[in-house]
């Protein structure tokens, strides 16, 4: 079964609030690994915006970019109960799924304390399991981002679309 659910972001600031829902509720239903988002959209549409509230929500000092150029960075949780690294993927400038294989992907998404959110995923697709959470991102306009979170896990952990007010 696919269930989906729509938001509309208002702005960058309220994208990342939305991410950091997104953490708070998987931590506290502590929801079954592997914990592997893929977040599609086109340039500017949101995704590194989205996954910098990820890392606000992890605690993570410092600025989260993009990281088009190393394919891979790995951030440590270790005051994290629930996780031990949070990984940050772009393939963006990948050729072919294969090439992510030498960085240790398939270690990485199989190691249940790994949070692993994908940009540019559709070029690794065949090779992330089943039951990763797809992310994707619309531009609507300047600040609008329609966000629609789509899983294919059978009782999906996502209920209800989180109220705009908490959100400002």
């Amino acid at each position: 079964m696919q269930s989906s659910l729509k938001i509309l972001s208002h702005s960058p600031v309220q994208t990342q609030k939305i991410a950091q829902i997104l953490v708070k509720t998987l931590l506290d239903q502590k929801s079954s690994p592997p914990h592997i988002f893929a977040l599609q959209g086109n340039l500017g549409a949101g995704k590194t915006t989205f996954i910098q509230g990820v890392g606000k929500s992890l605690k993570i000092k410092g600025r989260i970019l993009s990281p088009t150029f190393l394919i891979i960075k790995s951030f440590s949780l270790r005051k994290n109960p629930h996780f031990k690294n949070f990984y940050h993927i772009d393939c963006y400038r990948l050729e072919k799924a294969e090439e992510i294989l030498t960085l240790d992907f398939k270690k990485i998404i199989q190691d249940p304390k790994n949070l692993v959110f994908i940009e540019w995923p559709e070029r690794i697709k065949k090779l992330l399991p089943k039951n990763t959470l797809w992310i994707n991102f619309k531009v609507v306009d300047k600040n609008k981002r329609e966000i629609t979170i789509n899983s294919k896990v059978e009782n999906s952990k996502i209920k209800s679309q989180p109220k705009t007010k908490k959100l400002k």
